[in-house]
C-alpha cells in the first residue's frame, strides 16, 4: 500500500520532467519569431523609403544620454544609438563614430537623403576626426534636421538641425548605409 503513493509520485516528476523539457522559454520563442520573420533590411530596401527606422528612432527621444552606452534602458552616446536602431533592422554598423567614416557609401551634403547617417567632429571644431553621429531626419531646402544622442544641452535622444549651435561647423560628411 506505501508504493502506490510513492509510484504516483515517481509518475508524476517524470511527468514533470518530461513537460520542462519541452517547454521553450518565452525569450526564445520571440527569437526565432524574430529571426524567422522577413528580412527588415529588404523590407526597408523594398519600400525605398527609411520610415520605419525613423518612426523606430523616434520612439527613443528622451532616452538620457549615457557614455559608451548603446541601451535603451541606460542611455545612448551618439553611435551607440545610431547602432541600435541600425542594428534593430539588421544592419552591421559600426559601434564607434571614428569607424562611421570609412563605412557605407560616402556622399556629399547636398545629395544626402533621410536616413542617411551624418557624421561630425568631437567638441574641437579643429580636429578633423569623427567624433559625432546622427541620422538625417528631415531635408527641406537647404535645412538638414537630424536625430542624435546628444552630450550637449538637449543631453538625451534628440533632433537637431544642421543650422542650431556649431554643428555646420562640424560637419565632415555624409554616409549612406541604406
Amino acid at each position: 500500500m506505501k508504493r502506490l503513493p510513492i509510484l504516483f509520485y515517481f509518475l508524476f516528476l517524470s511527468v514533470f520532467a518530461a513537460k520542462s523539457q519541452t517547454t521553450v522559454p518565452v525569450q526564445y520563442q520571440q527569437l526565432v519569431s524574430k529571426l524567422a520573420d522577413p528580412n527588415p533590411v529588404n523590407q526597408i530596401k523594398n519600400t525605398g523609403s527609411p520610415n520605419r527606422l525613423l518612426d523606430f528612432a523616434k520612439s527613443m527621444l528622451g532616452i538620457r544620454y549615457r557614455s559608451a552606452s548603446s541601451s535603451p534602458n541606460r542611455g545612448f552616446d551618439c553611435s551607440g544609438f545610431v547602432n541600435y536602431v541600425f542594428s534593430n533592422f539588421g544592419f552591421k554598423v559600426p559601434r564607434s563614430s571614428r569607424e562611421f567614416a570609412t563605412s557605407g557609401e560616402a556622399k556629399k551634403l547636398e545629395d544626402a537623403k533621410i536616413g542617411d547617417v551624418i557624421l561630425f567632429t568631437g567638441t574641437n571644431s579643429r580636429s578633423r576626426t569623427p567624433g559625432h553621429v546622427g541620422i538625417i531626419y528631415s531635408i527641406n531646402g537647404d535645412e538638414v534636421k537630424f536625430i542624435h544622442s546628444s552630450s550637449g544641452n538637449a543631453k538625451g535622444v534628440t533632433i537637431s538641425s544642421l543650422d542650431e549651435g556649431f554643428y555646420k561647423k562640424r560637419f565632415l560628411k555624409v554616409v549612406s548605409i541604406l
